[in-house]
């Protein structure tokens, strides 16, 4: 059963957490606190938020302290990661997904982050939002184009919204049609990190989304490769490529792919529309994505539409 958010309102209470890698500097939570209070919102940060085990912002019992903490919280209205990194799968086992369900709230991140996201789907249908950060996008200063398209997708309940990406950035169709299902996916690397487990929502019939950074392209060739041959890129009702930002060859002079010439060749294999250069990825000026809404492509268009309300 698939769940909506209430939508946020001024004076809710926003928790920043930090449930993969540690955001090092206290300006970055800072500042992130400080634009949030600015819109006119309620801001915690999660205690173990600074904590640094390795890689990790503290180890997983204090990371899922924080995250379980603010799910069950009811003054709690979102939850806002602070930055993405690497950890959140370790934590899957232990979310508290029946407290979600029972009081569904905004969840927003990208990158390491989509391994949560996608979890909380599977687990409870709840839609979450794959957006800007607060101490990456938040803390300094915002891109307008990435500020104004996710206050308003998570403040207004719409029951149709374009995702539009910039004029001077136009869509690609690398395959054309029309197509519609579940947006499913986010960061590639951590999409393919749940197949086979229990995490990893439905991928028949949907629409699904990939975006990477710092993979070389033979990389994002085996995932490719992977997905087709599980069946999933035929039995898609359509893709979305966002950006592969720092996707290159270690070696640009030994022979190589584009990552541009590698996801065309896999296009041909979807079961629907594909379009490529979506605005959304590890990129300053970003679309917000909602994940497990219900996405319609129309590749004569180059179009991308949200057709459901995904906040109430």
């Amino acid at each position: 059963m698939q769940l909506t958010p209430p939508h946020l309102r001024k004076g809710d209470l926003i928790a920043l957490i930090a449930p993969a890698s540690t955001p090092v500097a206290s300006e970055r939570i800072d500042g992130g606190v400080k634009y949030l209070e600015r819109l006119g919102y309620s801001v915690v940060a999660g205690k173990h938020a600074l904590d640094v085990n390795g890689y990790l912002a503290g180890t997983d019992e204090a990371r899922l302290e924080d995250l379980n903490g603010f799910i069950r919280d009811k003054r709690v209205k979102a939850i806002i990661a602070i930055r993405g990194g690497y950890g959140t799968p370790r934590l899957l086992r232990g979310v508290d997904y029946a407290a979600l369900k029972k009081n569904p709230k905004i969840i927003v991140g990208y990158s390491d982050i989509t391994g949560l996201q996608l979890a909380i789907f599977k687990k409870t249908g709840l839609i979450t939002f794959s957006g800007p950060m607060s101490g990456v996008e938040m803390w300094k200063e915002i891109d307008p184009y990435t500020e104004e398209h996710f206050w308003k997708m998570i403040g207004t309940p719409a029951k149709t919204t374009l995702l539009k990406n910039p004029d001077e950035e136009p869509v690609r169709v690398l395959k054309a049609g029309s197509g519609a299902g579940r947006l499913i996916g986010g960061n590639f690397s951590l999409l393919m990190s749940l197949m086979g487990t229990p995490y990893c929502p439905s991928m028949k019939g949907v629409v699904l989304l990939a975006e990477d950074v710092d993979e070389a392209p033979h990389r994002i060739d085996r995932m490719l490769a992977h997905l087709r041959n599980a069946g999933y890129l035929r039995s898609a009702a359509g893709m979305l490529f966002g950006k592969f930002s720092d996707c290159v060859p270690s070696d640009p002079s030994k022979p190589h792919l584009t990552v541009d010439q590698v996801i065309a060749e896999y296009a041909k294999d979807v079961g629907g529309p594909v379009l490529a250069n979506v605005q959304y990825g590890h990129i300053p000026k970003k679309l917000t994505m909602p994940l497990g809404a219900k996405c319609r492509i129309d590749g004569a268009k180059g179009s991308v539409e949200i057709v459901e309300s995904v906040v109430k």
